[in-house]
């Protein structure tokens, strides 16, 4: 019974992986995954409306009374939590590079238009405030690239980069943020027309900064690392956690 909110894909999707409570009072420790079947009876889903990322439909999970077998348990019991923290890596690693690939193609649409559109009899690519915009986005982009470029390496290593990862995502989610931002004024009343491709980007960037932990969240992960010195490592098993 309960439910369950922003769910990617809760509507559409054929299976749901779900965060259960099967020991309560062991809090965070009581928590296991469970696979269930989106046409279990009592299940339900309400499809949301979004501002940005509407190819992928969003919705609220309602359970009543639902049966979940108990084959349908995925890896060990009480260790859900522990599996949902280790997958926040890889999550916030690809939206980190999706966030700077999403950014590094604004600009090139944004170097495409500024070289065909004129006013005042020039090109707007030969206006030195507009330049001097570029000229920053693309140093800042490529510092990004490069940095989750390195964190993949290691992530791929078996490193356990929970620190690194939350500052790959909370910088280039906020770089994308800034660039759709400029790089929509570039275009100027085109760029808040639907028929160009900035004004859906500019929507679809704003979930950088709340999906996968919210940029607030990020700080505070960094913070702990830094200045309370907390040690981020995958458990073993449920002694080691």
């Amino acid at each position: 019974n309960g439910s369950k909110t922003f769910i990617t894909n809760g509507v559409s999707s054929d299976f749901i992986i779900a965060a259960v409570k099967t020991d309560p009072s062991a809090k965070r420790r009581g928590i296991s995954l469970l696979i269930i079947d989106r046409d279990s009876p009592g299940l339900s889903a309400t499809k949301l409306n979004k501002l940005g990322w509407r190819a992928s439909d969003t919705g609220e999970i309602a359970f009543d009374q639902v049966k979940v077998p108990v084959k349908n348990l995925l890896g060990e019991e009480n260790m859900g939590f522990f599996y949902i923290m280790q997958h926040f890596v890889s999550e916030r690693l690809s939206l980190a590079v999706g966030a700077v690939a999403s950014s590094a193609y604004a600009l090139e649409l944004s170097l495409q238009y500024m070289g065909e559109r004129s006013a005042f009899g020039r090109t707007l690519n030969k206006f030195q405030v507009l330049r001097h915009r570029v000229a920053q986005m693309a140093a800042e982009i490529e510092m990004n690239r490069a940095f989750v470029y390195s964190l993949y390496q290691r992530y791929q290593a078996g490193e356990y980069i929970v620190k690194e990862a939350s500052m790959a995502k909370l910088l280039a989610t906020q770089l994308a943020d800034r660039v759709m931002t400029q790089c929509l004024q570039m275009f100027g009343g085109y760029g808040f027309m639907e028929d160009y491709p900035l004004a859906r980007m500019f929507r679809d960037a704003r979930l950088g900064q709340i999906g996968g932990g919210t940029s607030e969240i990020m700080c505070e992960i960094i913070a702990k690392a830094l200045i309370d010195q907390v040690r981020y490592a995958p458990p073993k098993s449920e002694q080691e956690t």
